[in-house]
């Protein structure tokens, strides 16, 4: 069983490599932002409570964000593995994951870091929300993102790094020279045939 975490601040290209990746370990993506953005188009009481801390930029609430993975990691098209992409995003959350993942006899194998210089993160977000009409990616909330991104979710860098679990991707360049790196990290992640 494969269960990988894509990790990346806003715009770092998560979403664009984790078909790839997920298709190369043969494991489903489970996104929690396609999960969020569902359920907000669904007009559904988790999509309105989501809509308003996606549109300030903050991050849904622990416990709705852990409810909703807890419920999608048991679904049957997960058994062989999956890669998280979204989650964890703190400290608690990767708590949770632990206590999930040793409930379903599992063991997280890694934890892929898409790094990527915070301006190029604007730039990047600031052209998709012209391009996706995306309510979420306005200047300002890109920037409060990114500085929830550094305050909530880069401790787990360290907390994985002490694990031997942390495989970096520097993502500054472009989809081929990334995604280059990225097939690099899934050779390492899978058995020779």
């Amino acid at each position: 069983m494969t269960t990988v975490v894509l990790m990346g601040p806003p715009g770092a290209g998560k979403g664009t490599h984790s078909d790839l990746l997920a298709e190369k370990l043969g494991v489903p993506v489970i996104s929690t932002g396609d999960i969020f953005r569902a359920q907000v188009a669904a007009a559904t009481e988790l999509g309105r409570q989501a809509q308003d801390y996606l549109n300030a930029g903050e991050y849904v609430p622990d416990e709705v964000t852990n409810a909703m993975v807890r419920e999608r990691l048991a679904a049957d098209d997960c058994q062989p593995g999956f890669l998280l992409d979204g989650y964890p995003r703190t400290l608690d959350q990767a708590a949770v994951l632990d206590d999930l993942l040793t409930a379903q006899g599992r063991d997280l194998v890694a934890v892929v870091v898409l790094r990527v210089e915070s301006e190029h993160l604007v730039r990047r977000l600031l052209r998709r929300a012209e391009i996706e009409h995306r309510s979420d990616d306005s200047e300002e909330v890109i920037r409060r993102r990114l500085q929830v991104y550094a305050d909530q979710t880069v401790p787990l860098i360290s907390l994985y790094g002490g694990r031997e679990l942390l495989h970096e991707v520097d993502g500054n360049g472009n989809i081929d020279e990334v995604r280059e790196q990225v097939l690099q990290v899934v050779g390492m992640l899978t058995p020779a045939e």
